[in-house]
């Protein structure tokens, strides 16, 4: 049992795990999950970390067909920059090794900002904090366990 796994089970929200054999040499661990779980790879949603220019981390969910667009993120975080966290920073935060980085269940509660197409779908999958292992929950669900907003955070490529 995972902390992300935990954490939905303690707020007694509807989820779904799935689990499926985790290819090391993956190029994407987000095409990988949407392909096995056989969904399109705007419903499977990577979970990032940044940091503001103030150094604060912040967790961005968006799908795994699109890049994070910095400056928006930026902008909702209310600061002028933002950059990618260094892996160590990400581990440590939120106890998840890279590529297994779930929104739920994280170390330290980080704000967490969710974009905006997870609203068109009633039901996103998330990594539940280990590579393959994935979690499909409504959007709502996830933003009241992390205390996200949605916001358009996402521009298309990868």
């Amino acid at each position: 049992m995972t902390p992300a796994v935990h954490a939905a089970q303690k707020a007694r929200i509807p989820f779904r795990l799935h689990e499926y054999d985790h290819d090391p040499g993956a190029d994407s661990y987000g095409d990988e999950a949407a392909a096995e779980l056989g969904v399109d790879p705007d419903r499977v949603f990577k979970t990032l970390v940044a940091a503001g220019d103030d150094g604060r981390l912040a967790v961005a969910v968006l799908p795994v067909s699109a890049r994070l667009d910095l400056k928006r993120f930026a902008k909702v975080l209310g600061a002028k920059k933002a950059a990618m966290a260094e892996k160590k920073e990400v581990e440590r935060a939120t106890g998840c090794v890279l590529g297994a980085v779930s929104p739920l269940g994280q170390k330290k509660r980080l704000q967490t900002v969710i974009d905006a197409s997870a609203a068109q779908h009633d039901t996103v999958y998330v990594s539940a904090g280990k590579r393959g292992l994935q979690m499909g929950l409504a959007p709502r669900d996830l933003a009241e366990l992390t205390g996200a907003r949605f916001e358009a955070i996402a521009r298309p490529g990868r």
